[in-house]
């Protein structure tokens, strides 16, 4: 989806690697489009000059606000993400609820897909939940790591599971040593 929009993108050092923050102007205002992570074996920089040959970074007060925030939250600040300056439109309904439940989970508890689903009023939809958040376009913004399968394995993460973990347990959660969480903080 990127591809099809006139977007610019700032990319800033992280504990784990570059990340990237694609933006646009729509209706009026910057909106974050889409979050890159650096991933294990793809580092940030090295995907955006694949989408964006040639292409410099550059950012506006709005955007680099945001970038400090997610700097800071990877860093192990509790910061607490505004949704109005993402651009949800570039999501399906059913994403956009799904983002939405996500969002709500709050620092230091996690929840299952088949909670969020059962949240949603469709119990049976936790692969669909799996599914949405796997392909979450704002991690960090979205804390997409506090979702974790019903076994209470870490299941996957856009930027591995390497950071999946260690944002859990910066936020307090534990993680025993089999990968499972021992937490009892369940959200929904």
């Amino acid at each position: 989806m990127i591809n099809k929009l006139p977007v610019s993108f700032i990319m800033r050092p992280g504990p784990f690697g570059e990340f990237v923050l694609f933006w646009a102007d729509y209706e009026g205002q910057p909106k974050v489009c889409r979050v890159l992570l650096s991933k294990p074996g793809l580092p940030a920089e090295e995907a955006v000059k694949k989408q964006c040959p040639g292409k410099e970074s550059s950012g506006c007060g709005e955007i680099s606000k945001i970038a400090d925030e997610i700097e800071a939250f990877l860093l192990g600040e509790d910061v607490s993400f505004s949704l109005d300056k993402i651009r949800f439109d570039t999501c399906t309904v059913f994403q956009q609820e799904v983002l939405r439940a996500e969002h709500g989970i709050p620092r230091g508890y996690v929840s299952t897909y088949k909670r969020i689903a059962g949240h949603l009023g469709r119990p049976t939809s936790a692969r669909a939940v799996g599914t949405a958040l796997a392909t979450n376009p704002f991690p960090i913004i979205i804390p997409c790591h506090r979702a974790i399968r019903s076994d209470g394995r870490l299941g996957g993460y856009q930027g591995g599971l390497g950071m999946k973990r260690k944002l859990l347990e910066m936020e307090g959660v534990d993680i025993a040593d089999t990968g499972c969480v021992s937490t009892l903080k369940y959200f929904y």
